[in-house]
């Protein structure tokens, strides 16, 4: 593992194209949010990883994917900078995006919510709050690997 910010994009790359592979459209784009939220309800239940799903093993390192994921949807289609802490012992939980408005949000932390609470915490309402519209589809420059 490098820096925060490079786990960041590798995290985000790897868990876009695990989803692609079992058949969900993580395409990077602002739409792709929904297949987040799908992929949660499909693998999760009452706060935890079901024992069957694709969540089962690895739990911490791939939520972390999934926030990465969010975060960088969210980046590219509103904008933003992320900001991390390599030090911090907590890091990979509070990776930080700031918006081009000010606005900081986390996206790991809010992931984890999305399995705890639910429906109620969904990712693609979580972006289209923040400015995430849905758009024609096109697979972002991102995930391609570098």
């Amino acid at each position: 593992m490098g820096t925060l910010r490079e786990d960041i994009d590798e995290g985000a790359r790897w868990v876009g194209s695990a989803m692609r592979s079992s058949g969900y459209r993580a395409d990077g784009s602002a739409a792709s949010l929904a297949e987040v939220d799908r992929f949660l309800r499909e693998h999760t239940a009452g706060g935890q990883a079901r024992a069957d799903g694709l969540l089962a093993e690895q739990f911490g390192w791939r939520m972390f994917c999934l926030g990465s994921y969010v975060g960088e949807v969210l980046r590219t289609s509103v904008g933003g900078e992320w900001e991390t802490d390599d030090t911090d012992p907590e890091g990979e939980l509070t990776v930080a995006l700031r918006l081009p408005d000010g606005t900081v949000v986390w996206p790991v932390l809010r992931v984890l919510s999305r399995v705890s609470d639910g429906e109620e915490a969904g990712i693609a309402a979580y972006g289209a709050v923040l400015g995430a519209v849905p758009e024609p589809s096109r697979r972002r420059t991102w995930l391609r690997r570098r």
